[in-house]
């Protein structure tokens, strides 16, 4: 049972900062919304900031298994870069804003950890993308512009930025896979 409530405050939580961000919510909203004492949640999670750096590492986690799962499924850049986009666009759907962009936000915010956290999971996903990038320019499926690093950063910039704007204006057609079209081919 430990583990399954674990679990449960964990995606709760992930939810409650992808909502309201990590500032807004406490362990009073965890306790109502899981079903369970604050007591309890102290004892899977001491401070806010075990929880906070539990969900991230969790988040970067499945996000590296959905970078290989890409890789496995997708055997062009294009293809890769529009199943990028994707991960962006179900969050989107289901009504959250992208971990790292919310917590991004709250930057100033957040406890030491969580920052260095955020910014290993920017890092991560340009790490990725330059990659992912590099190896379309070397196979010409991806014209060379501005570089593959350059290309990278405006291409996350503006599926966060994206998911923002639509986060806050419910406009349903804000996220197009065009976006990731225009970037790799234009910038």
């Amino acid at each position: 049972m430990a583990v399954g409530t674990r679990d449960a405050l964990i995606h709760t939580a992930e939810n409650l900062m992808r909502t309201r961000g990590y500032t807004a919510f406490s362990y009073a909203d965890l306790s109502e919304a899981v079903g369970i004492r604050k007591a309890s949640i102290h004892h899977h999670f001491p401070t806010k900031e075990d929880l906070g750096t539990a969900i991230v590492e969790d988040y970067i986690d499945r996000v590296r298994i959905e970078f290989g799962r890409i890789e496995a499924e997708h055997g062009h850049v294009i293809a890769r870069l529009e199943a990028f986009f994707q991960l962006f666009r179900s969050g989107s759907d289901g009504g959250l804003l992208p971990l790292c962009g919310a917590l991004a936000a709250e930057m100033s915010a957040l406890p030491l950890g969580l920052q260095r956290l955020t910014q290993c999971f920017f890092d991560m996903q340009l790490n990725w993308l330059t990659g992912l990038l590099e190896q379309g320019m070397h196979c010409r499926e991806i014209p060379r512009g501005s570089g593959a690093r350059q290309k990278a950063f405006l291409l996350l910039s503006l599926l966060e930025g994206a998911s923002f704007v639509n986060w806050a204006t419910r406009d349903e057609d804000s996220l197009s896979p065009n976006v990731v079209r225009l970037v790799v081919e234009h910038a």
